[in-house]
């Protein structure tokens, strides 16, 4: 060791050495503030749609196609959730109906978002008569209840996965617009939005790079919301016929299949109606952690 470096340690304060190097209490903070239930929430998510990918990952039964002599088989080591009056393996369906069930969810997200964020931003950004146009039409969609309103658009359009999840991201998109155009308008009415506007910003410009990032936070935590609301509104119209004819082993449908064998075969409805409510759930306490680290 050379002169030079002692120097060169000496010179170093010993609190900057402290400083570039994580302390154990630093590292266990950090790991305190990651929530079990958030971890858990996510792996919920990531197995499901692990299950709508790869359902041949996870069973090796065909979801359409029974056993003779093995209708309502109570759960066991070859059935994990026993069968049907078909005998048609339960987890099996449970596992193939996730794509059907989780499309349905997502694709009305979508649509909720995509028209509800147009139509809000629309409305928040120009103002005027436009704005309270939009905003009188998102009050009529409002007024109308829910499960009314998709009923009435799967009647028009006919029944299946794809049509439910259609009636369901329009009865979504009222929500959508009335959250984004009231975030567009906060943003809109901050003093460097103003100074952007002042300095010779262009609207489309301005609105790019200074509204719609900071208004955008709150909407999508209130989509990871939404993506739990639709799989149970998805599930509801299954439930009532409306949704994926039989034999499709969507969620929905597979609860209402169940509903005869209560008495005798319970596990028919409670094994699909609990993956629904944790799914559910799951997606809730995300959207939790997406607006806690927006605000």
């Amino acid at each position: 060791m050379t002169s030079f470096d002692i120097l060169d340690r000496r010179s170093v304060p010993a609190s900057a050495a402290s400083a570039a190097t994580p302390s154990t209490a630093a590292r266990f903070r950090v790991w305190r503030g990651i929530s079990p239930s958030l971890v858990l929430a996510w792996l919920v998510l990531a197995t499901v749609l692990l299950w709508a990918m790869a359902p041949g990952l996870f069973t090796v039964y065909n979801p359409v196609e029974g056993v003779p002599g093995g209708q309502l088989k109570a759960p066991s080591a070859a059935h994990l959730l026993g069968t049907d009056s078909l005998g048609r393996d339960l987890f099996s369906r449970i596992v193939h109906g996730s794509v059907h069930s989780l499309t349905g969810a997502l694709a009305a997200v979508g649509v909720g978002l995509l028209a509800g964020t147009t139509i809000g931003i629309l409305a928040g950004s120009v103002g005027g008569w436009i704005d309270d146009l939009l905003m009188r039409l998102v009050d009529v969609l409002l007024s109308i209840p829910t499960l009314l309103l998709s009923l009435s658009i799967i009647i028009l359009l006919g029944f299946g996965t794809f049509n439910s999840a259609i009636a369901v991201g329009a009865t979504a998109i009222a929500g959508f617009s009335r959250l984004t155009r009231s975030e567009v308008v906060r943003v809109r009415r901050s003093d460097y939005v103003e100074a952007a506007f002042g300095s010779g910003g262009s609207f489309v410009k301005v609105l790019w790079r200074h509204i719609l990032p900071n208004s955008l936070t709150s909407v999508f935590a209130f989509t990871a919301l939404q993506f739990g609301w639709a799989l149970l509104q998805i599930s509801t119209l299954g439930f009532l016929g409306y949704g994926a004819p039989p034999p499709t082993p969507e969620w929905g449908l597979l609860i209402a299949e169940g509903r005869n064998y209560l008495a005798t075969a319970w596990w028919l409805t409670a094994a699909p109606g609990l993956i629904v409510v944790i799914v559910v759930l799951s997606a809730n306490r995300i959207s939790q952690s997406f607006g806690r680290a927006g605000s």
